[in-house]
């Protein structure tokens, strides 16, 4: 038996910012000097995911050069990283392939190129990449042979794991850039281990952390025995360094029938590096630092340092408030208040608290006056009474302008509040509160805001969150005595419904047969499907379900399939 000393590394890479990640990539190298292999995540040198960036040969020209910087800082320890990489010349291939350079001292020891290429949910590597089809490797680190792959490598029967371990392979080593949604881990973990059970391998899989756009890394890197047991976690939405001693059984080397590369001898240890405890988080927290993740690194990757956002004592601002103060800390989350005619004194109030009880900055600009002259300005066209939503619309449409004044005025970044209902069935002013940069809740039912907001005020530090604003009936307030269950079903009955439609991809029909009544089904996929055109235009958010809007639900605007 073999023991290979593994730093499962998990990094926060900027997308583009090759020389930053570089210099991530360094700061750990003596951290992990006395490991024989410290893997890092998919795209470790560009970030991930790439997008068009990869239609620029400049580009991938320059990430093989920062893979080359690495290579040049590489000692003793074999340090596996990902970038994009041009199809090797000569080959039956062109274009950009997903990459691994496996880099030691001083030198690329040898590439492999992603084989699987995923194009679904999220992903579009079909159009970025092509598939690696150059002959498989292996890579002998420490008198062990290393299979590597990448992410969706390991998800398909009959791929490049079967193909290393019927040549000979020893260990397998996953780096992946998995995105987030609730219950990803438990199906990683799954995959994990029946690779370790049914292969007889040790797994390292190693997974990237932080948020990027729509998406973000939960991180959670792992090592699975022969027997599948998870022995060892990297934390979840944290960059970690991770070192444990991986025991390896020999594979008779007659079985090998693959190049084998030289990368790296034993050495010979006394001391054995004790994997750290294993934790879980519960669902709740799982799903709020995921958030927390994600507005933090959306702002601080954008260059920005504060936000603002508007409060009005209703519970989706409030929850967003929560967590960016969390995220950048209070001294940086600015809320406005902008109480209208419409408002409620215990609306008011409630802001009021949660900005104390968090320590946010909190500005109250009442929006009377500027709504009674834009009423009076639009008077000679649509008389006394504007028709149907107008002035409603109209209030939260100057609310966005004075969001937006202070974001021109101090550099500060709008997050907005709207949850996933909302904007399911188009619940939303577009123009007004739709305008800002990030919709931190943006796939968040609205019966998982409440969720999230009692876990929250369960936290140490005591509640900050009023209980009123969790117990009172949800309203715009944005007409006299407004309640949302004047508009909408219970969100009990909505958020099923939407659910079911959004992420089931049910049709009418369908949702019928589930039980749903006929007459509210028509309606509200009805609204849904109006509202496309509205969800197009709103920023971009965290997605934290299966099927968030955005990257992986894309549906036609105009659309006269009812089904």
């Amino acid at each position: 038996m073999s023991r290979v000393r593994v730093a499962m590394v998990q990094t926060n890479s900027v997308v583009g910012d090759l020389e930053g990640n570089v210099e991530r990539i360094r700061r750990v190298l003596d951290e992990v000097a006395d490991c024989d292999l410290a893997v890092f995540p998919e795209m470790t040198v560009a970030g991930y995911p790439l997008e068009d960036l990869v239609l620029k040969p400049g580009f991938v020209a320059d990430c093989r050069t920062a893979v080359e910087a690495v290579a040049e800082a590489s000692g003793r320890c074999a340090l596996i990283v990902g970038f994009a990489d041009s199809a090797p010349e000569g080959g039956d291939t062109t274009g950009v392939q997903n990459a691994v350079a496996v880099c030691q001292e001083g030198r690329v020891a040898g590439v492999y190129h992603k084989r699987v290429l995923p194009n679904y949910d999220v992903f579009d590597e079909a159009r970025h990449f092509v598939p690696g089809r150059e002959p498989l490797q292996l890579f002998e680190i420490a008198g062990v042979r290393v299979g590597i792959v990448v992410c969706e490598d390991l998800w398909v029967a009959d791929g490049p794991v079967d193909r290393l371990v019927a040549g000979g392979a020893e260990l397998l080593v996953a780096i992946n850039g998995s995105p987030f949604h609730r219950g990803k881990l438990d199906e990683r973990e799954a995959v994990v281990a029946a690779t370790a059970t049914s292969s007889g391998l040790p797994v390292v899989y190693v997974n990237l952390v932080g948020g990027q756009d729509e998406l973000v890394f939960d991180g959670g890197s792992m090592v699975a025995d022969t027997a599948g047991r998870i022995i060892a976690r990297a934390p979840r939405f944290d960059e970690a360094v991770v070192i444990v001693d991986v025991d390896v059984d020999p594979v008779p080397s007659s079985a090998t029938d693959l190049v084998t590369v030289p990368v790296s001898d034993p050495v010979t240890r006394s001391d054995h590096a004790v994997p750290p405890p294993l934790a879980q988080l519960d669902p709740s927290a799982e799903l709020y630092e995921a958030l927390v993740t994600a507005t933090r690194d959306y702002v601080v990757k954008s260059g920005f340092t504060d936000i603002c956002l508007g409060l009005s004592g209703g519970i989706d601002s409030a929850l967003v408030a929560a967590i960016a103060a969390d995220a950048l800390g209070p001294e940086r989350v600015h809320a406005m208040l902008m109480p209208s005619r419409y408002s409620s004194d215990h609306s008011i109030s409630d802001a009021e608290d949660l900005v104390a009880n968090l320590g946010l900055d909190g500005r109250t600009i009442p929006i009377e006056e500027v709504h009674f002259a834009l009423r009076n300005l639009l008077t000679p066209s649509m008389g006394d009474d504007p028709p149907g939503s107008t002035d409603e619309n109209l209030q939260a449409r100057i609310r966005g302008v004075l969001l937006m004044a202070h974001a021109n005025a101090f550099g500060w970044l709008v997050l907005t509040t709207g949850n996933k209902s909302e904007s399911a069935v188009g619940y939303s002013t577009l123009y007004g509160d739709t305008a800002g940069a990030f919709a931190v809740i943006k796939d968040v039912y609205k019966l998982t805001v409440y969720e999230l907001a009692r876990w929250r005020n369960d936290q140490a530090g005591g509640p900050v969150i009023p209980s009123h604003t969790i117990s009172k009936p949800p309203s715009a307030e944005l007409r006299p005595d407004q309640r949302d269950d004047q508009s909408l079903p219970s969100y009990e009955v909505l958020d099923p419904l939407l659910e079911a439609y959004i992420e089931g991809d049910r049709t009418r029909a369908d949702l019928v047969a589930d039980g749903f009544d006929g007459d509210m089904v028509d309606r509200i996929v009805r609204l849904v499907d109006l509202a496309e055109y509205k969800r197009r235009q709103t920023p971009p958010g965290t997605r934290v379900s299966r099927k968030g809007f955005g990257r992986d639900r894309r549906l036609p605007i105009v659309n006269r399939y009812w089904g």
